[in-house]
């Protein structure tokens, strides 16, 4: 059984999920002040402040509105944060509310939509049952926090924002690689209460067998390609690569600088030397494409990706996560902003797949091979403008969440895509490699 099923412990679940993303959301816009909320850091996102409130419009829309049939508050705010209508680069120009008033409606809409969760059945329609709509506005509450850290990520300025780093971790002296046997899994998912269109419905997919990174790519082992003048080669770019580095002088992942031959990078508005154990960050598809040619290995497609995350080949079960089917725990995965960076490669042995892979929940997004496409027997639900908008070749698929996400929108069925040229979201990315017809046993550990 993937999830609770019970109506009352999903309605704590989606009480507790409501209350964690608001404590965030007030973590992140209260940390700077009000001018930065109003101020674009880049034309890539929003300002802070759109975003405070479109997480309250979204919550008006779907809890107060579609569940509970109430009138809208302030429908001529609605068109402003609609994300589909103004793209991000236009929005400050927008007559937004201003801090006070974004956070004002926001605390109006969540009082009123604690009352709807308190008096709903979770039962009788889609949107109520299991609770879905309370889970759902959770998910993009979160989503919207971890935007709003890129955000913050992006800035130049100092800011209060600051949580622990990861415990030190050894050394990881295990195998490089992990065979994952060919043959049948099922991806994707039909009984999580709270899986996103996307991710359904579950359905059998057959993958031969291959050879997956242990660990994510680290910050060691990327800056050996740029060493080896991975940035200067053309041949290990695809031709849209190749003129991506060329057009912007690309030489490094994003907020790395070299520096008395040092390499140095910009985190939340401090500057630090690169930590060469952690995985590699902020690198675009295209990057992470090039470094897997370079080392002789490629990309995993997504459903390479899934099946060794949730393929147990002992039972032939597909878990909801790599380690079984109990929530994510501090021991288990990097998630949820507890810390701002990702933890060393091959930490979390308490969260490894059964073949050994560890690090797939949690640390960084991790870029797949594969575009981003709809199931067999997709339906959008419950609106289009979700996933079904998206699908095509202009998004590559990323998988397992990053220390940056939310427990609540990261499982192992859990779909993002981006634009192969994005960098400045919390992406890293491990390589695979086909497995020869002799091959039936991962290296030892040397």
């Amino acid at each position: 059984m993937n999830g609770p099923t019970d109506p009352e412990a999903l309605r704590e679940r989606a009480l507790a999920a409501l209350l964690a993303a608001r404590d965030r959301t007030t973590l992140l816009t209260t940390c700077v002040e009000d001018s930065e909320l109003t101020a674009q850091h880049s034309p890539l996102m929003s300002p802070l402040v759109w975003d405070l409130a479109h997480i309250g419009n979204q919550e008006e829309q779907w809890l107060l509105r579609a569940v509970a049939g109430r009138d809208a508050m302030r429908p001529e705010i609605d068109p402003l944060y609609d994300a589909f209508e103004h793209p991000r680069s236009q929005r400050p120009s927008l007559p937004l509310l201003a801090p006070a008033e974004a956070r004002g409606y926001a605390a109006e809409v969540r009082g009123r939509a604690l009352d709807v969760l308190e008096k709903t059945p979770f039962r009788g329609t889609p949107l109520t049952d299991a609770g879905f709509a309370f889970g759902m506005i959770a998910q993009h509450e979160q989503q919207h926090d971890e935007t709003m850290l890129i955000t913050h990520q992006l800035r130049s300025g100092p800011t209060s924002l600051t949580a622990p780093d990861p415990e030190p971790s050894p050394p990881f002296a295990g195998p490089d690689e992990v065979l994952v046997p060919g043959g049948p899994f099922t991806m994707g998912t039909s009984t999580e209460p709270w899986a996103l269109d996307n991710e359904r419905p579950a359905h059998r997919r057959l993958v031969p067998p291959f050879f997956i990174d242990t660990t994510p790519v680290t910050n060691a082992a990327y800056q050996r390609f740029i060493d080896d003048g991975g940035y200067e080669e053309m041949r290990w770019w695809s031709p849209a690569g190749w003129a991506m580095v060329r057009q912007n002088d690309l030489r490094a992942p994003l907020f790395w600088r070299r520096e008395g031959g040092q390499w140095l990078r910009r985190h939340f508005g401090s500057v630090e030397p690169v930590p060469a154990d952690e995985p590699v960050l902020h690198v675009s598809w295209y990057e992470a494409d090039a470094y897997a040619r370079w080392a002789g290995r490629r990309l995993p497609s997504e459903e390479e990706w899934e099946k060794a995350a949730r393929h147990d080949p002992v039972t032939d079960r597909s878990t909801r996560y790599p380690w079984g089917d109990a929530d994510p725990t501090p021991e288990r995965a990097n998630l949820g902003q507890r810390h701002l960076r990702p933890a060393p490669a091959g930490s979390y042995p308490a969260g490894e797949s059964p073949l050994g892979v560890r690090q797939l929940i949690g640390d960084v997004w991790e870029w797949t091979s594969s575009d981003f496409l709809p199931y067999p027997g997709f339906a959008a639900f419950p609106y289009r403008e979700y996933s079904d908008v998206f699908f095509g070749g202009d998004y590559k698929v990323l998988r397992g969440g990053a220390f940056s996400v939310d427990a609540v929108a990261c499982r192992g069925t859990f779909r993002n895509w981006d634009h192969p040229v994005r960098r400045q979201i919390f992406s890293g990315f491990r390589t695979a490699r086909d497995a020869g017809p002799t091959e039936t046993s991962a290296p030892e550990a040397v």
